[in-house]
Order: structure tokens, then sequence, then C-alpha cells
């Protein structure tokens, strides 16, 4: 028979967790200064391994290959219509650091079985060298997971941003894909290659900067297939018009069999997660924030309510996951990571109807 224990407790406190850490230290050191837990010391690695991820949709086989993080200072507007200290407090609430726009950018690749597609392509290995690493990695880690640029047979744009476009040149401005066709929104096309809307741009600006950029990168193609949302593209991949954070941005869904993922691009863009629990805030590099609310919220509540897997661009590697309803807000519920090659999670079979089309511009 037990004998009770009289005055058991666990003390369990910042005080005793932080001296637990201390007295471990000192124990792994002998009087001599000589470690008694390891023989020897190993200098850090200082890099992370490959960005790659992979799921099954059906029979079709997503890739997911980050670009990187892009990091920036958190300017005094960046939500147009919610203060600053609004925003650092979402940041802090959520561990992220404040003060901070912290971006992950996410392509992916999708093999069809008949077809290797690339869908948006990171900041381009020019960047990379500016930014010593942190993004452009789109082309590095498509060779890291087995995949020849050459053997791209198309690469859908969903808009024009630096980071959805630059990665279709290489680093001494060639075509990094020279077989694959080059699908882009015909709405976009229209809008940022018009050089009446260029000249309108404020000397200096992002939007400016955005007019050049498009410019470098599509007059070093060859050809460019300008396509209309609800519209399949390549077999399974279909085009939905999701206006707002750019006038033609378009999102896609990937269909085989009775499962779906919405590959939803920008639809929540820069710091992705905060606009999902802020659905109602306006990111200020979006052009029509009002009319990007609506398209988020449309959106999203179709997800939800269908329980469809969605494929993220801004949000934590490898982006993918559920949203869910969380009164006028959302919630974003990653996929568990898996280390078998098949669906990510079950998804419910009705897609489509719910997306006009893109306005005319």
């Amino acid at each position: 028979m037990w004998k009770r224990r009289e005055n058991w407790e666990i003390g369990l406190t910042r005080r005793s967790l932080l001296n637990g850490a201390a007295g471990l230290a000192a124990a792994a050191v002998g009087p001599l200064g000589v470690s008694s837990l390891v023989s020897a010391a190993a200098p850090p690695v200082g890099k992370q391994a490959p960005g790659y991820y992979r799921y099954k949709v059906g029979s079709y086989e997503v890739t997911v290959v980050t670009d990187g993080v892009n990091r920036s200072p958190l300017g005094e507007n960046y939500v147009r219509n919610a203060p600053k200290e609004a925003v650092n407090r979402a940041l802090a609430s959520a561990h992220m650091e404040t003060d901070k726009v912290t971006s992950p950018v996410t392509p992916i690749v999708v093999n069809t079985g008949t077809k290797l597609v690339v869908i948006d392509t990171g900041f381009g290995p020019r960047l990379y060298k500016q930014s010593k690493g942190a993004v452009g990695q789109f082309h590095s880690n498509l060779d890291a997971a087995g995949f020849d640029r050459n053997a791209v047979d198309a690469v859908i744009i969903s808009h024009f941003h630096f980071d959805h476009i630059s990665g279709l040149l290489t680093s001494d401005e060639k075509p990094a894909f020279p077989n694959a066709e080059v699908m882009v929104p015909a709405s976009e096309w229209k809008f940022w290659m018009d050089d009446g809307n260029m000249s309108g741009a404020p000397a200096g600006s992002a939007a400016e900067a955005n007019f050049n950029n498009v410019r470098r990168v599509f007059r070093s193609l060859n050809e460019v297939t300008h396509y209309v949302p609800g519209r399949e593209l390549v077999s399974g991949i279909t085009g939905i018009a999701t206006p707002g954070h750019t006038l033609g941005h378009t999102s896609h869904i990937i269909s085989s069999g009775p499962d779906r993922v919405i590959v939803q691009g920008d639809v929540t863009s820069s710091i992705g997660l905060l606009f999902v629990r802020n659905p109602g805030w306006h990111v200020m590099f979006g052009m029509d924030g009002p009319m990007a609310e609506q398209t988020r919220r449309k959106l999203y509540d179709m997800a939800a309510a269908d329980q469809i897997l969605v494929q993220e661009f801004h949000y934590p590697f490898p982006a993918v996951g559920y949203v869910q309803k969380d009164g006028s807000a959302y919630r974003w519920v990653p996929i568990s990571w898996n280390p078998m090659l098949k669906l990510a999670a079950p998804t419910a079979a009705r897609v489509g109807g719910a997306f006009d089309p893109p306005p005319q511009i």
C-alpha cells in the first residue's frame, strides 16, 4: 500500500526553469573547464536545408518550393486603414517580430503526369545576390528538388509584382524556363504594359519600379500567352479571377479526381497571416483595398464552407492548409508535415462558379 507523501508539489515557475537551465550549464563543465557531457564542439552550420515539400492532389504531385523570406522595416502606412500600433499588436500576438515585415515567398511546381507546370517564380537569382541569399532561392531549390528547368512545360503567372515574375529570368537575363509556355493574365498585361499607365506612376515610387521590372522581364522572353480566368490553362489547372491586390490578379484551382487545392497567390499578401486574422485590413501594396477585401472574404468563405485545401504564397513554409471562419475573421490551420507522399488532407468536392470574370481595365 502506497504511503501518502505530505507537502508534495511541483513548483514549475519561470525562476525554477531559469535556475534549472543554469544548473545544467554548470554541470556540463567540470572543474578544469572541460565539458562532461560532450567530447568536442562543432561550429554552427549557419544555413537551412533546401526548402521543398511534396503532397498529392489526386494523381497530381505538387511540390512547394521556397524562394526564401523577404524582410523589411514596418512602415507607418503598411496597412492603409489601421495604425502601425495595431499592426504591431497583431504581430506580437502571433509571436512575430514587431516593426518588421516578414514575408515568405512560396512558388509551386505541379506534375500532372503529362505536364510539368510552375506557378509563379519568386524574386529571381539577381535578387538572390543582392539579398545575400535571403530571397531568390527558387532556382537553386528547384535543382535540389530534382527539377530541370529545361523540362518545364508551362509557367503560369498570377500577377506582375516583383516576387512573382522576376524568376522568369536567370542571373544573366536569359529565359529561365526556355522550353515553357509562359502564361499571364490578359488584364495584367494590358495594365502594366500600357505606357500611359506607366507615365502616371510617381517618379521614384514602388509603382514606377514595378513598371520597369515588368518591361525588363517580359522583353527578355520570346513569347507570352495571355489567358482569361475561368478557363482551363493546363489539364486540371483553371484560373479564377481574384482582383484587388492588382486589378488582374488571378488565383488557380488544381483539380484531380475529386481532390482540389486553391492556389491563392496574393489574396493575402506580404505578412499573409495578418490578413487572415484581419481580413478588413488593406495592405499598402494593394491597388484596390476594398476590392481586395471583398475578394478575400468571398474566396475564404468558399474555402471554409467547402473545406478546400489552400496553397498560400506569403505564409510560413510549406504554406498549405485550411481556412476556418472565426466570427467576422478567419483562422489559418496549417497541415501537419507528412513523411508519406499522399494527399495533404481530405478535401470537399464542390469548387467553382463563385467568381465573376475580371473587370475590364
